[in-house]
C-alpha cells in the first residue's frame, strides 16, 4: 500500500496524533526513542500514531514526512534557558549580552536558525577571524621547519621534494570551522524561513575559507581567549545546533533512522539550566558547587549515584546540601515519592540534614518534609527534603530571583519557608 507522505505537528507530552507513514519508517521511528510513544493506528491502515516526549523542534524521516514538535514553554522563555546554559557570564549580567535573539519565530526550528544566524553575524562584524594553524605538507622549497624523519622514511633523505612543518597564519582555525558547519547544517533543517535562509546562505559565503567538517567526527577545539571573545556567543549555540542536529539512531534489527533536524532535550536543557543557575549563584555566597557529582549508595561501590548539584564550602571539601532538577510537574496530590526517596538516598550518602528537589512545574512554590528516625542532637531537627517549583513562563529576571531565593536557603542551611 502507498501511504502518502503529510507533515504532521505534535505538542511536547501532548495526546497522540494519528499521522500517515509508511512501514519502514514507523518502525525505526518507533525503535529510535525519539517520541515517547510511535504505534500502528489500530482504527486507520497506514497510520501510525505519534506521541512526543521531551524533545522538542523538528526532524524529516527517510520518507520525507516531517514532524514538529512544539514545546509546552515558550520559545523565547526556552531560548533564555538555554542561552543561560551556555553562557552564564554574559547572561547573569544586566547587559544581557548572553540572551538569545529568536527575533519573530514561535517555533523552535526558525527561532534557532535566526538566533544563530544573528550571532554568526555580529562575531564577523569586524571581519572574519584569523589565527595560526600548523601545516604538514610535501614541498619544493624549504618552508619552515624539516620533518627530518618524515624526509628519511618517505624520500630516503633526497630532495626535492622535502616534508615541512610550518605555521599558516589563515582563516581556517577551529572557530571558523564550527560556524560554517552550523550554518550548513540550519540550511539543511527542515521549516527555516526563506529569509533566514538567505541570510544564512550569505554567513558561509563569509566563512568560505574555512574546511568544512566531516561528518561523524568530533568537533574542533577551542580555547576561549581575548582574540577569539567575539566569536564565542556564536560558537557556544553553535556547538548546541551542531549536537542536536542529525542524531543517528542504529537500533538493533531495524533499518537506521537518519534524524534530519534539531532536537532538544528538555529534561537535559532544564537539568543545566537549573544547576547552572544555582552554581551561579551560589559564588556570590563564597559557596562552590559540582555539577553530577558521582559518589556510590552501597559500601561495596557497586550502586552508583550522581546528584545533579552537590553545593559545598569555599575550598570545595564539605558538602552543605544536594539538589535534584525534575523536570516534571507534580502529582495532584502534591507527592513524586519515588523522587523524595531519591533525594533521601542522596543526603543519607553525602551526611546532609536537608536536600532539595526542584520542578519546572507546581502547585506550590515550596514544602518541605521531615523524615522519620532522622532527628539529630543538639538541634532536635530531623531531615528535611524540600519541594520547589519554578514556573518557566515567567520572567527571566523573576526566575532568576527566584534562584537567589533557593540559593540563600541552600547557604544558610536554617532559613524556614514562607
Amino acid at each position: 500500500m502507498t501511504v502518502s507522505v503529510a507533515d504532521v505537528t505534535l505538542r511536547e507530552y501532548g495526546p497522540a496524533v494519528s499521522a500517515p507513514l509508511g512501514a519502514a519508517d514507523g518502525r525505526a521511528l518507533a525503535a529510535s526513542g525519539v517520541l515517547e510513544s510511535v504505534t500502528p493506528d489500530p482504527g486507520r491502515d497506514g497510520h501510525w500514531l505519534l506521541r512526543a516526549g521531551s524533545r522538542v523542534g523538528a526532524m524529516r524521516t527517510p520518507g520525507g514526512a516531517v514532524v514538529r514538535i512544539m514545546p509546552k514553554t515558550p520559545v523565547r522563555r526556552l531560548f533564555f534557558l538555554l542561552g543561560f546554559s551556555l553562557d552564564p557570564a554574559r547572561a547573569w549580567r544586566d547587559s544581557r549580552e548572553g540572551t538569545v535573539d529568536t527575533g519573530a519565530h514561535d517555533d523552535v526550528v526558525p527561532a534557532l536558525a535566526h538566533a544563530v544566524e544573528r550571532r554568526i553575524d555580529a562575531a564577523l562584524r569586524q571581519g572574519v577571524l584569523q589565527g595560526y594553524r600548523e601545516v604538514e605538507e610535501s614541498a619544493l622549497v624549504v618552508r619552515g621547519r624539516l620533518r627530518e624523519t618524515e624526509q628519511i622514511r618517505r624520500h630516503f633523505g633526497r630532495t626535492p621534494p622535502v616534508e615541512i612543518v610550518y605555521d599558516a597564519y589563515t582563516a581556517d582555525t577551529a572557530e571558523n570551522r564550527i560556524l560554517r558547519a552550523a550554518a550548513e547544517r540550519l540550511l539543511r533543517l527542515p521549516g527555516v524561513p526563506g529569509p533566514v535562509r538567505r541570510r544564512l546562505a550569505h554567513q558561509r559565503v563569509r566563512l568560505a575559507d574555512a574546511l568544512p567538517l566531516i561528518g561523524g567526527q568530533e568537533l574542533p577545539l577551542w580555547e576561549p581567549s581575548r582574540l577569539n571573545a567575539r566569536y564565542q556567543p556564536a560558537l557556544r549555540l553553535a556547538e548546541a545546533v551542531l549536537r542536536g542536529t542529525s542524531p543517528e539512531h542504529r537500533p538493533a534489527g531495524v533499518s537506521p533512522l537518519a534524524v534530519n533536524g534539531f532536537l532538544l532535550d528538555m529534561n537535559k536543557l532544564f537539568e543545566d539550566f537549573v544547576t547552572v543557575a544555582l552554581r551561579e549563584a551560589l559564588r556570590e555566597h563564597g559557596l562552590t558547587a559540582r555539577l553530577q557529582d558521582p559518589h556510590h549508595l552501597d559500601l561495596a561501590g557497586l550502586v552508583r549515584i550522581r546528584p545533579d548539584l552537590v553545593v559545598r564550602t569555599g575550598d570545595g571539601r564539605t558538602p552543605l546540601a544536594v539538589v535534584d532538577a525534575k523536570y516534571k510537574v507534580e502529582k495532584a496530590d502534591g507527592l513524586l515519592n519515588s523522587d523524595l526517596y531519591q533525594a533521601l538516598a542522596y543526603a543519607t550518602v553525602l551526611g546532609l540534614r536537608e536536600a532539595h528537589l526542584v520542578y519546572a512545574a507546581g502547585r506550590l512554590p515550596e514544602r518541605f518534609h521531615e523524615v522519620r528516625g532522622t532527628v539529630s542532637e543538639p538541634d532536635g531537627r530531623a531531615m528535611r527534603l524540600y519541594q520547589h517549583s519554578l514556573d518557566l513562563s515567567r520572567e527571566p529576571e523573576q526566575l532568576l530571583t527566584a534562584f537567589r531565593e533557593i540559593t540563600g536557603q541552600l547557604a544558610s542551611g536554617r532559613k524556614e519557608p514562607a
